[in-house]
């Protein structure tokens, strides 16, 4: 039992850490945050939060075994992932710098939607899928009990989606959304251009 918390213990803080990084979800968030309501920011989080619990699944299912026998596969997941990337920073680029922000702006993206983006940004890297299961490996015996297989990717899901509430709530106040509405054009730049970089950077490393 002492060695099984220890292990939950020392996965948890890794997890945390990962998420509170900056990458590509941190961004996705802040800017929702800034740009939308923070209903739709929080919809992000949680869909961020159900591709942490994605990829605790597949981490245990022994994803990195078979990735590892089939570099193609591999390969052909960063690639999805890395167009996936570039087609969001295409999106934030390709929208109007001269919009107003009011409740109307707000209302147009649905909680299904900021969801769903947010599951497609989290899955969009599958070396994220290796780094759970070499978290996994390092910290868990080789008989793993069957409650960790509910309890592990239960902690992915909460780990991410309290993380990323915290920086929803914080980013949506009306501070950092009157900041977002005066450099707009640049933080639209911004965006686009870090998450075009890791897009790239993703297909080509």
């Amino acid at each position: 039992m002492i060695n099984e918390l220890i292990a939950l213990s020392a996965i948890g803080v890794a997890i945390l850490f990962g998420a509170m990084s900056p990458g590509v979800s941190f961004l996705l968030v802040a800017r929702t945050a800034m740009s939308s309501s923070r209903r739709v920011a929080l919809s992000v989080t949680a869909g961020l939060g159900f591709g942490a619990l994605i990829f605790a699944v597949i981490a245990l299912a022994g994803l990195h075994t078979l990735l590892t026998l089939v570099p193609s596969l591999y390969t052909g997941l960063k690639v999805a992932g890395g167009c996936y990337l570039l087609w969001l920073a295409l999106k934030i680029l390709r929208r109007p710098s001269n919009r107003v922000i009011d409740s109307t702006a707000i209302d147009e993206v649905s909680a299904s939607k900021a969801f769903l983006t947010g599951v497609l940004t989290q899955i969009s890297n599958p070396h994220t899928a290796l780094v759970f299961a070499s978290i996994f490996s390092a910290a868990l015996s080789k008989n793993i009990q069957p409650a960790m297989y509910i309890i592990l990717p239960l902690m992915a899901f909460v780990i991410d989606v309290l993380w990323y509430a915290i920086v929803a709530c914080l980013l949506s106040s009306d501070g950092p959304r009157l900041a977002y509405i005066k450099y707009r054009k640049f933080i639209d730049k911004l965006s686009g251009g870090v998450m075009a970089f890791l897009g790239l950077r993703l297909l080509l490393k």
